[in-house]
């Protein structure tokens, strides 16, 4: 049977075309910004960069932190740590977490902060709204590492110093040192803590730990033709296994070290493969609304060519 032209086109070009198709403006524009080198029209990669950040305000809130679906899976017009967390993923990937607007936000964490200082992973305010039935929702929310770690790591990797930063920091601290059992979700959170930490060697010491851990308890599938003997945690929906890129992101990461070449180069082709048809990239966790998957899978779409990349992969 002949080639079509989908099949034939590269894993970007394919991308691309299911990008236009599929995403949301802000989608749209960090394609751009990241494959496109800012995107038509421009006038160079300042250019990308403001038509990224134009995008993500209209998701802002008043009280500094974001909204209105950014993170899909939950809805509604209140800001939640959730998505203020994947909003400084955007700042942070387009070199933009400066200025007021990182005050701003800094504000919004301490206000809907644990008497520890931590981030809930869902804020009460949400009550009311549509948002993903996996995710607990409670009066009284505990502060968790879930929602705190990537947060207090990003602003340590982009030396945002804030009075927010030091209690959740202690937080991260204790609850990874003190952590005898996780599952991927956690493990994620905990690694992107680390990889931003001043800290270097207390973080050395404790990925160390943490590498051990995912290994013994099988957290990381490392060899994905036999996935279906690992091990699906609690919760998780059927085949939400986790892989090597998962966790090591990009070659810096502190995980990287928990992977020989042999197991993190499986990861990488089985990631790649997973391009469907359409261009597009899939979700593993649960679906529970049709308009959230739709509009997660660019969003995971433009992080599996990040990753790919990352680690020296030709997507064309």
């Amino acid at each position: 049977m002949a080639a079509t032209a989908a099949t034939t086109a590269s894993p970007l070009a394919r991308a691309e075309s299911f990008v236009w198709l599929t995403a949301r403006v802000l989608e749209q524009r960090r394609f751009a910004y990241h494959f496109l080198d800012g995107g038509p029209g421009r006038t160079g990669r300042d250019r990308g960069e403001e038509a990224v950040e134009t995008a993500l305000m209209a998701y802002r809130g008043q009280d500094g932190g974001y909204a209105h679906g950014l993170e899909p899976d939950l809805r509604g017009p209140v800001s939640q740590p959730l998505h203020t967390a994947h909003a400084l993923r955007v700042l942070d990937s387009i070199g933009r977490c400066d200025g007021p607007q990182m005050e701003l936000i800094c504000r919004y964490l301490t206000a809907v902060s644990t008497p520890e200082g931590a981030l809930p992973a869902l804020h009460p305010s949400l009550r009311g709204y549509p948002f993903a039935p996996f995710l607990p929702l409670v009066d009284d929310p505990p502060g968790e590492l879930l929602a705190t770690g990537p947060v207090a790591g990003l602003l340590h990797r982009n030396e945002v110093w804030h009075a927010w930063l030091f209690r959740a920091t202690d937080f991260c601290w204790a609850a990874i040192e003190g952590m005898e059992d996780s599952h991927p979700y956690e493990i994620e959170a905990a690694v992107a803590f680390l990889d931003g930490v001043p800290d270097r060697a207390r973080a050395e010491a404790a990925a160390d730990r943490l590498g051990r851990l995912v290994r013994e308890r099988r957290l990381a599938v490392l060899d994905p033709e036999r996935r279906a003997h690992y091990p699906v945690p609690p919760g998780y929906a059927p085949g939400e296994h986790h892989f090597p890129h998962d966790y090591a992101r990009v070659p810096e990461s502190l995980a990287r070290h928990w992977f020989t070449d042999e197991e993190m180069a499986r990861s990488l082709d089985f990631l790649a493969a997973r391009q469907r048809e359409d261009g597009g990239w899939p979700i593993t966790w649960r679906q529970w609304a049709p308009g959230t998957a739709l509009e997660w899978r660019p969003i995971v779409t433009i992080e599996a060519l990040r990753t790919l990349r990352a680690h020296g992969r030709d997507i064309g």
